[in-house]
Parts: structure tokens; sequence; C-alpha cells
């Protein structure tokens, strides 16, 4: 990732030629990004532009952004990207609902109300239909025995974005009524560009509780991680009107990427709609999960609580635009989930899977259609009726979800009290669990971690998936793609059977 020396020097010139020295520079620990301080008026002369303060009529939040900047004809070959500029997104968490319940019982799974089949052939308690503990996960994903190490080099993490703050007296809890075993342990917590950690009730985050909660109770005792990355703008803006608000994955990528070892395996449950993000942007901070993947990491995204975009089927109320002047009706995907380089992860509800309505699954406009899906994807497609959702999806992108997990009605803590949860927010956490499993037995094996999945799970890890056939995915005024046999953009290729993907990464070398 390290850019050529040229790149540098030339750089480096047009930077001093505004006066900034190397003193004024803070160098990513590749070289590959260069973080600055400056007034907005020297990033106005600098970028040819003129920034305004934009206020969001939904959120009134207001930020420091551009509709265009250039820059001189020497640079346009060595710079990717400068942000902030044009980029307006709002990258958020991806839960669909939450409802409070006062019956801390529900947060502990009941074997007295039978049994029912689930997809691994196994038994599980009939409960889980109602209220997803961590026994009921491992009962329905086939790991109910297996145990892993707290000593053998694995570790997990999760990221936290937009202020949200696991709270470790939640977490206690939680682990009391679904892990007793893990009560008293602890894990690190790891601030990135002004990441806060305010352990009061009253600072505790739904979705840092919901994801810390799933991934470390059901991954326990593997050393896991919680990285909280702030929003600082890069620059100090004239206006005092301004939000303190940025791009948060370039910043939370610039500390990993300087680390010298990193967890094997890491979740995130954000992101936004893929339109809204420059396309500068993702392709770096793709190109950013793919070097994660190079040094072993298996980068995990949920992949959204819209369906195939608004989640909305009716015509008449739906929201889903194109933002480059047309306006026209198009599906509206996800990033990063369609990033190629990451592992997009749908959502199912109940014992007997089917799809989750909300599951966000599509194609990518930004990427291609990577070469290790191809086969995959190409038989989805040719299977629709000819002309279905013509002009609205690009079939040639990237799609996505790559695999699912349940997503509705995860028994969580949640400022002391018991809540429930829903959306793929809750399937990415459960995933991440079962693949930090599997590195813990590659690991103990004498292996190597997994590092980037997709190729794996479309050559062979698809067999050891419990493939989901029924259900959609609204959106867009339309009914959204169908769940079928094989992969398909609602649950990728399945949910997982622990037992059978540990025989199939045991027979890796």
């Amino acid at each position: 990732m390290a850019p050529h020396p040229e790149t540098l020097d030339i750089v480096s010139e047009w930077l001093a030629s505004h006066g900034l020295a190397e003193e004024d520079l803070i160098r990513s620990s590749a070289n590959d990004w260069v973080t600055i301080h400056v007034p907005v008026s020297l990033a106005e002369e600098m970028l040819n532009t003129t920034y305004h303060v934009y206020k969001s009529f939904k959120t009134g939040e207001s930020i420091v952004r551009t509709t265009s900047y250039s820059l001189p004809e020497i640079l346009h070959e060595h710079v990717d990207l400068i942000q902030p500029t044009t980029m307006f997104a709002r990258f958020k968490a991806f839960k669909t609902t939450l409802h409070w319940t006062n019956q801390a019982q529900a947060l502990v799974s009941n074997s007295s109300g039978g049994t029912i089949t689930g997809p691994a052939g196994n038994q599980v308690d009939a409960s889980c239909n109602e209220d997803v503990t961590i026994s009921c996960l491992r009962q329905l994903y086939n790991a109910v025995d297996y145990n892993t190490s707290a000593t053998n080099g694995n570790r997990l993490g999760v990221t936290g974005y937009l202020g949200e703050i696991a709270n470790d007296m939640d977490l206690q809890q939680f682990y009391q009524l679904q892990n007793p075993l893990a009560y008293g342990s602890n894990y690190t917590f790891v601030a990135v560009h002004d990441g806060t950690n305010n352990q009061s009730y009253e600072a505790a985050g739904l979705e840092a509780n919901l994801d810390t909660q799933v991934a470390f109770a059901l991954s326990w005792p593997t050393p896991a991680t919680f990285y909280s990355t702030g929003g600082k703008p890069p620059f100090d803006p004239d206006s005092p009107e301004s939000d303190n608000t940025n791009e948060p994955y370039a910043n939370w990528l610039h500390h990993v990427l300087s680390q010298d070892t990193l967890p094997q395996s890491i979740s995130t449950s954000y992101g936004d709609d893929e339109q809204t993000v420059p396309y500068t942007y993702a392709t770096r901070v793709c190109a950013g999960m793919a070097t994660l993947g190079a040094r072993g990491v298996s980068v995990i995204f949920s992949s959204g609580d819209g369906g195939v975009g608004d989640g909305d089927s009716n015509p008449a109320t739906q929201q889903c635009f194109s933002n480059d002047g047309r306006n026209v009706t198009k599906f509206i995907p996800a990033f990063p989930a369609s990033c190629p380089y990451v592992t997009a992860v749908g959502g199912t509800v109940n014992v007997r899977e089917t799809a989750a309505n909300f599951s966000g699954g599509g194609f990518s406009d930004y990427f291609d259609r990577p070469a290790y899906q191809d086969a995959a994807v190409s038989k989805y497609l040719a299977n629709l009726a000819p002309g279905t959702y013509e002009g609205l999806f690009n079939p040639m992108g990237r799609a996505y979800p790559d695999v699912a997990a349940q997503a509705e009605n995860f028994a969580t803590v949640y400022k002391g009290n018991a809540v429930s949860t829903a959306g793929t927010s809750c399937s990415a956490p459960t995933f991440i669990a079962f693949i930090s499993m599997l590195n813990d037995a590659r690991i103990t094996a004498g292996k190597s971690p997994l590092g980037f999945l997709n190729p794996f799970l479309y050559s062979k890890g698809y067999a050891g998936l419990n493939d989901i056939t029924k259900g959609r995915n609204p959106g867009c005024g339309t009914n959204g793609f169908n769940a079928t046999v094989g992969w398909d953009p609602v649950t990728g290729h399945g949910t997982p059977n622990f037992e059978k993907l540990k025989h199939l990464v045991l027979t890796m070398p």
C-alpha cells in the first residue's frame, strides 16, 4: 500500500507550497494518507473551492462541505482522495426495531417448552423462536460443545462509531444471565481518533451493547477488543456552527493498519447508502479492507436493514431515488457491504430459518462482480424471469450478502434493562463469533487464520452453510429479490453450521 517515492515528493512539495512543513503533517504508517489541520480559508485556497455549512433537515446536524474541488494537474495521478470535501453521507447503525421488556427471564432460553429441529438437524429450544439467546445461537448453529482457548493467540474485534459506547455494567449483567462463566471477564478498549468511553448508563449505546454482548459472549474466553472511533474533522472550521463529524472508516483503518498485531476476526454493524459515499472514498476504504484480509483478518459487515433499498414495497411511498440529478427509481445498495473485500451478513428469523424481510441485499453500482462469486451469482440471475427489475439494479456489480445469521428478537441488556433488538446488526456479531471459533480451531491446530473469507465461502465453504430458501427482501416499491436454493441476494449462501465449517477449515492447509 506504500506510495511511490515520486508521489511522496510531489505531494510534499505541494503541501510545502502552501506553508505546511513536515511537522504539520500526520502521516499514516504506510505513508499513503496525510492528515493536516488547517483553517477553512486555507483549505479553500488549496482546493480551489468554497466551503459552506450544510444543515440536515432530518437530523438538524450541520457540517462543513463543498460540492466540488480541484487540484493542480500534476497531482491528478498521485492523489486518490481528499476529505472532508464532497461526502455528505451519514453512516448509521443497521438495526430495524427496538422494544422494551421488563421481563429479565426473556434473556434466558427456556427448554421446558419443547424443542424444534434446527437447520443443522439438531434439536433447538422452541423458545428460541421468541427470544434469541447465546444458548439459542450455539444450538442453532451446531456449536454447543465447542470451547475456545484464551491463550492460543486468537483475538476478536468489534468496532463502534457515532459515539456508541459499550457499557461494562450491561455487559456483566448480560454475562450473568447468558454466559455466567464469562462474568467478571474484561475486554480491551481502544480509542481511535478521539473515541470515548463514558461508562455511565446515560451514555450507553444500544448498538455497541448489542455488538459486544453477542460477539464476546459467544466467543468467550477468546480475548476481545472494542474499538471506539470518533469523528473529529481533520481541519479546524472557521464557522462555530459546524458539528464535529467526519467519515469514520478511514480513521479506523489508519489506526488498525499501523498496528503490528490485529484481531483475526473483526465485525462492523454500520453502513450507508452506497450512492451517498463518494466513489473515491469508497474505493479507498475498500482497498483498506483488502489489506486487512491480506494480513489475515476476516472482516464482517452487516448488509443493512432496507431490503433492496428502503424496505418499502409500496410504489406510491417508496423513497429509492438516484442522486445523480435524474431522480429515477433504483435499488440502493449499502456500503461497505458492497465492497468485494468484506463479508456481508444478511438476516434470518425463526428456528426453521427464513429470510428476514428487511435483510439488505443487492448489487453494487461501484464495484464489479469479483471472480470468486461469478458462478454463484450468474446462476441466480439466470433463473430470474427475463426483464425482472430491469434498470433497477446493476447485474454486473458485486453481489451481496455473502452469508446470513439470525436477526430478530435478540435478548440484550441496555441501561440495566432487558430489551429486544432486531436487524442485521444482530447478524454480524453473531457470524463473526463463529468465524472467531473457526480461527480458534485452526490456530490450535497450528494453522494460519482464515483471513479474507469470500473465496473460501464461494468455493468450498458453502457446503458448511445452511441454505435458506424462503423469504424476500422488499423495498423501492417492489417485492425485492427471493431467497432460493443456492446463493441469493437476500441470505447469500446461508447461515453457519459450525461443525461442518470446522471440518472444512481444518482440512485446508
